[in-house]
């Protein structure tokens, strides 16, 4: 049984009359109300971030990817809580606001090609894939890598290119990137992604000790050359593993 929401609830409900698509995505509801939650977070948050809305392309991603089926299958019943779940290995699957809000601030776009540091379960690379032209995506614990492409495959995410390696040094060879987002806390932004950044490239990436305080942080590289960065909200991630 699904464990949902009020909001969700009322959602399944509504969505009663429709029995046939329901029958075929029982998890639609609860999706529906996962992305309505962010859109609520996003308003309330924007004192800090300065974004009180996420892009609806974003939303839409959000919306479709069915997020249950990135979870490990005991924790299917909480994929559209919005909150980080255990998908093994000491590893998590991010909170669906910070997953919304980390793709919002790098501003995908349909052709750009983007460098994902710590694949998972897969999840942030899906939502990446339905808004983007190429997805590289790295992941250095090899279980979870080999999981995360069978999964990816499965799905039918084909613009995903995964590789098992230390995503401190990135992935240089399928780029140059216009976007990173790196889903691991480091204590420095890694100079191998800053350098295969292009030119008016974005980085979303966790700065902080492990553990203990840090800030989704954004990096913006000029058409220059020139790096400039902004924290944007404090969060919590497990650290990036590999060389620092």
């Amino acid at each position: 049984m699904l464990n949902l929401s009020g909001q969700a609830l009322v959602l399944l409900l509504a969505a009663a009359g429709c029995g046939g698509a329901l029958a075929q995505d029982p998890f639609a509801p609860p999706r529906h109300a996962m992305v309505e939650e962010i859109r609520t977070i996003a308003r309330d948050a924007a004192t800090d971030t300065g974004r009180p809305t996420i892009d609806a392309r974003v939303l839409a991603a959000m919306d479709k990817v069915p997020r249950h089926r990135f979870v490990p299958p005991g924790e299917v019943r909480a994929a559209y809580a919005n909150r980080p779940l255990p998908i093994g290995y000491g590893q998590t699957i991010s909170q669906p606001y910070i997953v919304a809000l980390m793709t919002d601030v790098i501003k995908p776009h349909p052709a750009a090609v983007v460098l994902e540091i710590g694949t998972g379960s897969g999840y942030q690379a899906a939502i990446l894939a339905e808004l983007v032209g190429t997805v590289c995506t790295i992941e250095i614990i090899e279980p979870l890598a080999r999981q995360a492409e069978e999964r990816l495959r499965s799905e039918g995410y084909s613009r995903v290119r995964t590789r098992i390696g230390d995503g401190y040094f990135g992935w240089e060879e399928c780029g140059p990137f216009d976007a990173i987002v790196v889903t691991a806390a480091t204590s420095r932004i890694p100079p191998p992604l800053v350098r295969q950044l292009k030119p008016g490239g974005r980085m979303a990436i966790p700065v902080g000790a492990p553990f203990l305080a840090q800030h989704l942080t954004l990096v913006d590289k000029g058409m220059d050359g020139a790096v400039t960065t902004r924290q944007i909200l404090p969060v919590q991630f497990v650290p990036l593993t590999g060389t620092r």
